[in-house]
C-alpha cells in the first residue's frame, strides 16, 4: 500500500526537525564545553564540572567533555584528605574515566587518568590493591603504545612504592622485637633481606627494567633516573652479601651524579625565543 503524499511530507518534516534538534544539542554541547574549559583554566573547578556535565547531557558522544569532566573531578581530589566530598571526587573521576573506556577501551587519556587517580587514592591512606590497579592501567598503556616513555616510568615508580612500603614495615616489625634496632640506612639482617627479596624482588626487578626502558626511549629522563637510583637502593636491601649490596649502592650513587649533571645541563640551556 502506497503512502499518501501528505503523509510522506509530514514524515520528512519530522525527520528534519529531529535532525535540527540534534544539531542544536551538539552546538550547545560545544558551547558548554568551551565554557567549562575556560572555567577549568581559571581554577574554577566546581563551575567547570557543571559546564562539562551539561555538555555531556547535550551530546553523550562528546568524548572531550567526558575527559574534561573526569579530569576536573581528579583535579579536585586531595591525596589523603578523609572528607566524604574529597573521596567522592576521586570516585567520580574514576567512574567518568571508566564510562569513556566502556565506549572506547583504548582511550589513552582515560587509561592514564585512572592510573593517576588510583595511584593518588591508593598512596594515602595506603591501599595496595588500588596501587596494583594503577599499575595495571599503566601497563595497558604500554601494550597500546610501547614507544611512550611515561608509562614505563610510572610502573617503575609504583614498583618502588610497593617495595619501599614493605621494607619500612619489615624494619618497623623487626625493631619492635630486636634488642639492637636497625636504622633506616642500615642493611637488613641477612634473613630479613632474603625475606624482603622473596616478597618484593620481582617488583624491584620489574621496576628497574621498566625505568631502564623509559630511559632508553628518553635518554635525558632525569626523573626516571632518580627513581632508578631509589630502586637500586631497595635492591641493595635484598642482598645477603656485602659485596652485592655495595655494587647496588654504587649503581645508585652513579645515577645521583648523572641526574645532577642532566639538571645542570638543562639549567644552562638558554630559553627559546
Amino acid at each position: 500500500m502506497q503512502r499518501k503524499p501528505h503523509t510522506i511530507f509530514l514524515v520528512a518534516v519530522l525527520a528534519a526537525a529531529v535532525a535540527a534538534g540534534a544539531g542544536c544539542d551538539k552546538l550547545r554541547a560545544r558551547d558548554m564545553l568551551n565554557k567549562g574549559v575556560n572555567a577549568y583554566k581559571n581554577g574554577q573547578f566546581d563551575l567547570a564540572i557543571e559546564d562539562f556535565k551539561q555538555a555531556k547531557q547535550y551530546d553523550p558522544t562528546l568524548t572531550n567533555a567526558q575527559i574534561y569532566l573526569a579530569t576536573a573531578y581528579a583535579s579536585q581530589y586531595v591525596p589523603g584528605a578523609p572528607s566524604p566530598a574529597n573521596i567522592n571526587n576521586g570516585n567520580q573521576a574514576i567512574a567518568e574515566f571508566k564510562q569513556i573506556l566502556d565506549q572506547d577501551p583504548d582511550n589513552l587519556s582515560a587509561i592514564d587518568g585512572i592510573g593517576s587517580i588510583m595511584y593518588n587514592m591508593g598512596s594515602s591512606p595506603y591501599n595496595e590493591a588500588e596501587i596494583e590497579q594503577s599499575k595495571a592501567y599503566h601497563e595497558k598503556h604500554i601494550e597500546l603504545k610501547p614507544d611512550d616513555p611515561e608509562p614505563y616510568y610510572w610502573v617503575g615508580v609504583i614498583d618502588w612504592a610497593l617495595a619501599f612500603r614493605t621494607n619500612r614495615e619489615m624494619r618497623d616489625d623487626y625493631n619492635k622485637k630486636a634488642k639492637k634496632p636497625i636504622k633506616e640506612t642500615d642493611p637488613l639482617p641477612p634473613a630479613l633481606a632474603a625475606e624482603f627479596a622473596q616478597k618484593r624482588g620481582m617488583d624491584v626487578d620489574d621496576g628497574i627494567a621498566k625505568i631502564q626502558k623509559a630511559i632508553s626511549l628518553k635518554p635525558d629522563y632525569d626523573d626516571a633516573m632518580a627513581y632508578l637510583n631509589l630502586l637500586y637502593r631497595q635492591k641493595a636491601d635484598m642482598e645477603t652479601s656485602e659485596a652485592a649490596r655495595n655494587a647496588d649502592l654504587d649503581q645508585a650513587d652513579k645515577l645521583v651524579d648523572e641526574v645532577k649533571a642532566i639538571k645542570q645541563r638543562k639549567a644552562n640551556v638558554p630559553p627559546t625565543s
